[in-house]
């Protein structure tokens, strides 16, 4: 058994779809990044590698400009994610994941996102927890800056 941490930021911003867990959410704003900015599957990625010891995500997919992850579907990278763990001989055993989000309420969104990523890794939804919390108004999270995800993997 190999546990890993994952831990991601995104800053919000105008004109981007808000992505989070696979799902686009409705909001007023997205999330500014390389790629899609899912800040739940990137923590969730580098949860996963680190618990197979093969460094993070961002020295497996890197932001450089104009480079074939540009505005990329963050659920591409997590498969590949799990295609390299597979390889090394590791299965998810169960990940539990955390939403800080002042904003936008997300609970309406947490079963969809668990049957989208349990489908992108190829396990039973019973297996992908995810939760949803604020800062109570503290931080660039309370402040509405940003969202922030932070996950834990086992692999067996």
């Amino acid at each position: 058994m190999r546990i890993g941490f994952g831990y991601d930021v995104h800053s919000f911003a105008p004109s981007r779809e808000l992505w989070l867990g696979g799902i686009r959410v409705d909001y007023e704003q997205g999330l500014l990044g390389h790629s899609d900015a899912d800040v739940l599957i990137h923590a969730l990625c580098d949860a996963i590698l680190g618990a197979a010891n093969l460094r993070d995500i961002g020295y497996h997919f890197p932001d450089t400009e104009g480079n074939e992850y540009t505005n990329i579907d963050s659920k591409i990278l997590l498969k590949r994610v799990m295609e390299m763990v597979r390889a090394k001989g590791y299965e998810l055993e169960n990940c539990d994941c955390t939403i800080c989000a002042q904003a936008p309420k997300l609970s309406t969104y947490i079963p969809a996102m668990q049957q989208c990523l349990a489908q992108v890794m190829g396990v039973d939804i019973e297996q992908v927890s995810i939760k949803a919390t604020t800062t109570e108004h503290l931080g660039f999270v309370g402040r509405k800056e940003g969202i922030a995800a932070q996950a834990v993997a086992l692999l067996r």
